[in-house]
């Protein structure tokens, strides 16, 4: 009584399961388990078209998990490497960096809550709101008057 290997579509239905997975990052994940060619792009296919796999879904859920995290140019970067198209990372990121000063102001506000009292901790906190994918207006206008934002 031995175990049948998945196919290739049982195991993207598996990963899909956990969260959503653009095609590109299934067929990256997948590509080891295809054993004749062109049968990852046939599974991939019969999933998109019973809508398993939406790129809508995707870029949603990404700006929904990361949004209060990160700024607009890492999520567009998360979004970019999962093979969104562009188009749709342009629509997103209208609606992101809209919001991008009230995030980078909460965010600021958790990590430091109090604005900084020398070059030293200016550096720093400027360093830690960037490395989050805020911008440098952004991160320079907080900083400048954490009060007003």
């Amino acid at each position: 009584m031995g175990f049948e290997t998945p196919s290739l579509k049982g195991r993207a239905l598996r990963l899909l399961s956990g969260r959503e997975h653009s095609r590109l990052e299934l067929e990256r994940k997948l590509i080891s388990f295809e054993e004749e060619p062109g049968s990852l792009a046939l599974a991939l296919d019969e999933l998109q078209a019973k809508g398993f796999i939406s790129e809508q879904r995707v870029l949603e859920s990404v700006v929904n998990r990361r949004a209060a995290k990160l700024g607009a140019a890492r999520i567009k970067q998360e979004l970019q490497q999962k093979g969104i198209a562009p188009e749709a990372i342009n629509e997103v990121m209208a609606g992101l960096q809209e919001t991008e000063l009230a995030r980078a102001r909460a965010i600021w506000q958790r990590r430091f809550g109090a604005p900084p009292v020398d070059a030293k901790e200016h550096a720093k906190q400027s360093r830690f709101l960037m490395a989050r994918g805020f911008s440098g207006a952004v991160v320079g206008r907080l900083l400048r008057s954490p009060d007003e934002v």
